[in-house]
């Protein structure tokens, strides 16, 4: 079987560059897209932005303190739909085999490209520069022969880069990161492998699959290979996105209701952004509450038709995590996860915890 060439593309701080670019007044400058009010939340930051610890999800209030010269601007999902709308044109010029993720980020199967271009890098390379000529915006790069490694190499030269990782070198490579950089290992799933020893590729390799499914269950497996570097997943571009949810551990168990409520807000606001940006919309939301013992309860209310605004979203999340309020006993995790689509074209990524950052 021949060895597939993956590229996995991912654009560069992509809301904040849009932004930057038809602002040039914009431009150097900290910029955070999303609501400076008080319950707001950053969607995405200007790498000038990031230099102060802005980031995707973060509160605006907290972004504000870290960085007082941060500029909010509202977010335009029209405009950044069209431009996605572009670049995706530009992948169908190299492959027709093209998986999207999000408005921003996609797979695509290069193995035998359009172009007859002699490399995925070449490929790659030719990709990022039409993207830059026909939008102006940067895009980086990772090749690889899987998904898994394809995904971790786009991150390793960040912003405007590209990185392989060769077949030679792959299972090697995945053993010198910390595997909080796995697509599939979450903050939580981290911070359970830390306290069992494992914190870069190497540990997790050393433990044998029984180990892994005594503590991790159905995950086991996938754990088991990507510490191999293996990862058997085709690019598919046909493939539909089941449910979006994303998770948060509070700092200290929480047991008042406004703090408990703003968690569960926080997260509304990372699924809604990912539900707008895709446009992809579903009918039952689900919260997730987990104790400080513990114990773990959902809460899902279904609707007759998708929920298509923000304000729904939120109500409706607010609606079940009152439910189970006041709350007798602390309460360490909230998740809001949004299931029933009437329909979307990214994939349903397993083990997803949490949403993407914008590049």
């Amino acid at each position: 079987m021949d060895v597939r060439k993956i590229i996995h593309i991912d654009m560069d701080a992509f809301y904040a560059s849009v932004e930057q670019r038809d602002d040039p007044t914009l431009r150097g400058k900290p910029v955070a897209v999303g609501s400076a009010s008080a319950r707001g939340v950053v969607a995405a930051a200007s790498y000038e932005a990031r230099a102060f610890g802005v980031k995707s999800a973060l509160p605006s209030v907290t972004a504000l303190r870290r960085c007082r010269d941060l500029v909010f601007v509202r977010p335009r999902f029209d405009v950044y739909k069209s431009v996605s709308r572009q670049i995706h044109a530009i992948f169908a010029e190299f492959t027709p085999i093209i998986q999207p993720l999000s408005l921003d980020e996609a797979y695509l199967d290069v193995t035998a490209n359009l172009r007859d271009l002699p490399t995925a890098w070449a490929t790659a390379k030719a990709i990022r520069a039409r993207i830059l000529e026909e939008t102006g915006l940067t895009a980086s790069a990772g090749i690889s022969y899987n998904k898994f490694l394809a995904k971790l190499a786009s991150d390793h030269r960040k912003p405007n880069g590209q990185f392989a990782v060769t077949p030679e070198m792959g299972a090697a490579w995945v053993e010198t990161l910390p595997v909080s950089r796995f697509h599939g290992v979450g903050p939580v799933t981290a911070r359970k492998m830390a306290s069992l020893g494992i914190e870069t590729g190497a540990d997790l390799r050393a433990k044998s699959r029984a180990f892994l499914a005594e503590h991790f269950g159905s995950s086991a497996d996938w754990y088991f290979a990507i510490a191999r570097g293996i990862d058997d997943r085709p690019v598919n571009p046909n493939r539909i996105r089941k449910s979006s949810g994303s998770e948060t551990t509070f700092r200290d168990d929480l047991t008042e209701p406004a703090e408990i409520e703003a968690g569960v807000l926080e997260m509304a606001e990372d699924v809604w952004r990912w539900c707008e940006g895709a446009q992809a919309f579903g009918r039952t939301v689900t919260v997730k509450v987990k104790y400080q013992d513990f114990q773990q309860i959902t809460r899902s209310r279904s609707a007759a038709r998708p929920i298509r605004s923000r304000a729904d979203l939120h109500d409706a999340s607010l609606a079940l995590i009152r439910s189970v309020l006041p709350t007798p006993k602390g309460i360490r995790l909230v998740g809001v996860t949004v299931s029933n689509f009437d329909g979307a074209d990214t994939e349903a990524l397993p083990l997803f915890e949490g949403l993407p950052g914008r590049g």
